[in-house]
């Protein structure tokens, strides 16, 4: 939806210390009554990858996606649209690493905790441990990465860490290949398959 866009910009430079006018009116006007506020564009695509799957729109149904650039930002979106601000309710995922500044972000804001969703290393690693390294390679071959693949496992710093780590670590080698796969995994896990906090979190929406 060309509006929810229009919104998640509008935010965007609201946090970057814009103005509010845009996307308080936006927010009135959509209406937006939830945001999922994600550290990054490779979670968003996830996220959108499950809902699609499970035959949501999610930006039809008033949620807003929004990947903030880091989880260190989250207090300042929070604030702007949690509580303390428009009333949004306020949903996330984050890693393990980054839970304190989500938490703190929630209190912050007012918010209810409840709607924190952890992973327990990242999104990537839980999305390997459902599939398996296996099927995660096939897929990466799949999409036309295998030589790639191939390359990588060949250095010398991959050789002894453990399949999941290096399919992790792949996964991060190339700017856009996070986004791409994390929607390319996403379709391929099985119903029953689901991460966890991935499976809360649209359960939550």
């Amino acid at each position: 939806m060309a509006q929810m866009e229009a919104f998640r910009q509008a935010v965007t430079a609201w946090a970057a210390g814009g103005p509010d006018g845009t996307a308080l009116e936006l927010a009135a006007r959509l209406p937006v009554r939830t945001v999922v506020l994600l550290e990054g564009p490779s979670d968003a695509a996830a996220v959108g990858a499950l809902a699609a799957r499970r035959g949501r729109d999610l930006a039809a149904e008033g949620v807003c996606v929004l990947p903030m650039g880091g989880a260190m930002s989250v207090g300042r979106y929070a604030t702007l649209l949690g509580p303390a601000g428009p009333g949004l309710r306020l949903t996330g995922l984050c890693d393990e690493a980054e839970r304190s500044y989500y938490l703190r972000g929630w209190e912050r804001a007012g918010a209810d905790p409840a709607g924190i969703f952890v992973c327990a290393a990242d999104l990537e690693d839980e999305l390997i441990r459902a599939l398996g390294p296996e099927r995660v390679r096939e897929l990466v071959h799949d999409q036309g990465d295998g030589r790639a693949l191939r390359t990588f496992l060949n250095q010398p710093a991959q050789q002894d860490r453990p399949a999941r780590q290096q399919l992790r670590r792949f996964l991060g080698t190339k700017k856009g290949r996070k986004i791409h796969y994390g929607r390319a995994l996403v379709e391929a896990l099985p119903p029953d398959r689901v991460p966890a906090p991935l499976d809360g979190l649209l359960a939550a929406l």
